[in-house]
């Protein structure tokens, strides 16, 4: 997913980027395969590296993302955000990074999970499938709410192969597994969060040039404060995007969201949860020449979670 930006002129963060992580993030990005990509640490590095570079193109392009309303970022994007919106300085989000993806690494080799997206079905019901295979005593949890009718469960696999089929009695219309070893944004995770927590406390938060909406309470924050709090209870507790995407919009009157990163998931979503809002999705160099010129107060930047790249979270 590198090579079309390989070259460019913020590919020069990429090489920054090993030079901080200690790893091959050129290769990550080049040349790794599927069955490398499958590991979290490489997965949540490569999607990060490649949205900084992204976002360097794109402020060249589009000079109102140097200074957005407001950012976000769904699960790891929501560290791309941080470094979007001078919250976090990119050697930090890249140090951020490469301890949360290895941590979460850790914890699925000791408590193994998976993942599975609802399609069709209210979040409350997807809440009540889940509660009722944790009644009897099975772990799962919603661990993203990312759409009115898009939820995802998380937590030990035969416990959400139980929640899935007890969604689909409530009237889900799809279900889609997500091939990940962990059970990311759940108490599974408290293992990574403990671990993580030794390197956030150390990053610099800034007050930075705009607010990040963050992903466990969907509320506005500016720079230092509580950040590494919220980034470590990230880890263990639901991304709770659609209300993050009102806030956006309704709250703070964005009237464009601008995703940056591979695939055009978070677009996808928000034309579901707040169809009034223009947006637009920069993954390959080709559709900078299609960039708008919206009002520097009047725009937001999103960064993608995953898309193409299967396993980061």
């Amino acid at each position: 997913m590198g090579r079309p930006w390989a070259g460019r002129p913020g590919w020069f963060l990429a090489e920054r980027a090993a030079e901080v992580s200690g790893r091959d993030v050129v290769h990550l990005l080049l040349h790794a395969d599927e069955e490398e990509l499958r590991r979290t640490d490489n997965a949540q590095l490569a999607t990060f590296v490649l949205e900084m570079v992204i976002l360097h193109e794109v402020r060249h392009a589009l000079p109102a993302a140097r200074r957005p309303l407001v950012c976000a970022g769904h699960s790891l994007g929501e560290y791309a955000a941080l470094v979007a919106a001078g919250i976090t300085g990119f050697d930090d989000g890249v140090k951020l990074v490469a301890a949360r993806g290895e941590a979460m690494r850790e914890a699925c080799a000791s408590e193994p999970g998976t993942m599975a997206v609802v399609l069709g079905l209210a979040p409350e019901d997807v809440e009540k499938a889940a509660a009722g295979v944790r009644d009897e005593g099975g772990q799962v949890w919603v661990a993203n709410l990312n759409s009115p009718q898009q939820s995802v469960v998380s937590g030990e696999a035969g416990a959400v192969s139980r929640c899935v089929e007890s969604a689909q009695e409530l009237g889900a219309l799809r279900i889609l597994s997500i091939p990940v070893g962990g059970a990311f944004h759940t108490p599974l995770m408290r293992l990574a969060a403990r671990a993580f927590a030794r390197t956030v406390q150390d990053a610099e938060f800034r007050p930075g040039r705009a607010p990040v909406v963050s992903n466990v309470d969907a509320r506005p924050h500016r720079g230092a404060g509580a950040w590494p709090q919220r980034l470590g209870r990230q880890i263990t507790e639901p991304v709770r995007w659609a209300d993050s995407v009102r806030t956006m919009a309704d709250e703070l009157y964005c009237d464009m969201f601008v995703e940056i990163g591979p695939g055009r998931t978070l677009t996808g979503l928000a034309r579901k949860i707040t169809p009034q809002v223009s947006r637009l999705s920069i993954a390959e160099p080709g559709q900078l020449v299609a960039v708008p010129a919206p009002s520097p107060l009047t725009s937001s930047v999103t960064a993608s979670p995953r898309s193409s790249v299967r396993g980061a979270a």
